[in-house]
């Protein structure tokens, strides 16, 4: 680098389009005798390297941090419910479904985004899938609490439980489960066509309400809700199908986004992990799909994003923001 002599003061950097090497090593080979202005960069601070003298003590020259509050959007969905188990089960409810990015579910509107403050860690947790005859978890992003999704009617217990979406009925009397406001949808009736013939009800799902059984045919899980939060389209928390039993050919219920199939006589169809949805209904002598485990979404400004956390969330890019994908629990530090 050639260096050009202006005055006694100044030294001509400007024309020159490398870089200028200064001393580095670790504090122990800080050099004995320093005078003040001394600048070198320091290999052992793991994040501010340069570091002047100022006469007394080194200095950590700090980069710029932005301490202001910033605003995330978020996609919580909790944990779907595993389908009836034992005979004619119902379909599993899926998990609730909140977000800023977007509609909710259960017909609810997007809600506000989450205003973050720099250097507070925020905790993410991912509900489980339930398993057969059993509620999904819920999902958790700071005050954000999506409800895991209610299982499914069977045999020995015919109404539908509650959650996020609710789980299907089975038998005529059963009584579907419903589900929370703003977050999912209800799940269908059951249905008794003749001596020895049963089945179940569709799981409610995010985006509408689970469909009864009607004649030989199981109902099918509700629908769930698109959202482009990654910069794609995917469909998240779809009720599960119903199951049928019976000596005529039942048509299974369908479960959707990702949710389980009922079956015919058989063990209910799991949902897809990470999908928030509902599992199948069985149809007899076995058990309920498992539901799938939910997922945590973060959308925020890529020149806000901090890069400290912990789940090993996927990392990926959408134009100016980064997006945080959570299939496991963690935390996020804004």
């Amino acid at each position: 680098m050639a260096l050009t002599k202006i005055t006694n003061d100044l030294l001509d950097l400007g024309s020159d389009t490398g870089a200028l090497g200064l001393p580095k090593g670790t504090e122990a080979q800080r050099p004995s005798n320093p005078v003040e202005g001394t600048l070198r960069h320091n290999s052992e601070i793991d994040e501010t390297k340069l570091e002047t003298f100022d006469g007394t003590d080194w200095r950590k020259i700090n980069k710029f941090v932005d301490t202001t509050p910033y605003s995330v959007d978020y996609l919580v969905i909790a944990g779907g419910a595993g389908g009836g188990g034992s005979f004619y089960g119902a379909g599993g409810g899926s998990g609730g479904l909140r977000t800023s990015y977007g509609v909710s579910g259960g017909g609810g509107a997007a809600e506000s985004q989450l205003t973050l403050t720099p250097a507070t860690s925020y905790i993410i947790t991912i509900g489980g899938g339930g398993a057969s005859s059993s509620n999904g978890l819920n999902s958790v992003f700071s005050t954000i609490i999506s409800i895991g999704g209610g299982t499914g009617g069977k045999e020995s217990s015919i109404n539908g439980a509650s959650g996020g979406s609710g789980g299907g009925a089975t038998l005529n009397e059963g009584i579907p489960g419903s589900g929370t406001l703003n977050q999912g949808f209800g799940g269908g009736n059951g249905n008794t066509p003749v001596v020895n013939n049963a089945s179940g009800g569709g799981g409610g799902g995010s985006g509408s309400i689970g469909i009864s059984s009607s004649g030989y045919s199981a109902g099918n899980g509700g629908n769930g809700i698109s959202s482009t939060i990654t910069g794609s389209s995917i469909a998240y928390a779809g009720g599960g199908g119903g199951g049928g039993f019976g000596d005529q050919v039942w048509i299974q219920g369908i479960g959707q986004a990702g949710g389980g199939n009922g079956s015919f006589n058989t063990a209910g169809n799991a949902a897809t992990p990470n999908s928030g949805s509902g599992g199948g209904g069985c149809g007899a002598f076995s058990v309920g799909g498992q539901g799938g485990s939910g997922v945590v979404i973060l959308r925020m400004p890529t020149a806000r994003y901090s890069g400290t956390t912990t789940g090993s969330p996927t990392v990926t890019t959408d134009g100016t923001d980064t997006i945080l994908t959570y299939t496991q629990s963690g935390t996020y530090t804004a």
